[in-house]
């Protein structure tokens, strides 16, 4: 019985590990698109990557991979710790999954 409690134990502990590994990577992805929202306009301009030139080629080509450059620079400052929004969804989060935890428990 004992080895039986212990593998359980081990597993709950591995699931929970998993969980807030997901959430902690979500977290971080939703602090990114935002802050990847709020890079976009530096990017836009005649100034930028073209110098002003006017090539719809170019144009569509440039845009793409400044977007990629935009989202690589957002996924990089929320995994270096952004602006904290990451942090306060994980602790909201945790926060909702504690309550409806105690509401469940008090229903029995």
């Amino acid at each position: 019985m004992k080895i039986t409690s212990d593998i359980s134990s081990q597993i709950d502990t591995s699931v929970e590990l998993q969980k807030q590994a997901k959430l902690v990577d979500a977290a971080q992805q939703f602090e990114a698109m935002m802050l990847q929202e709020m890079l976009k306009p530096m990017r836009g301009g005649k100034d930028s990557w073209g110098g002003g030139e006017e090539s719809t080629d170019s144009d569509s080509a440039s845009d793409t991979i400044s977007s990629f450059g935009t989202e690589a620079f957002a996924k990089a400052i929320s995994k270096g710790g952004g602006f904290g929004i990451a942090k306060q969804v994980i602790s909201q989060v945790k926060l909702e999954h504690q309550r409806n935890s105690e509401e469940k428990t008090s229903e029995y």
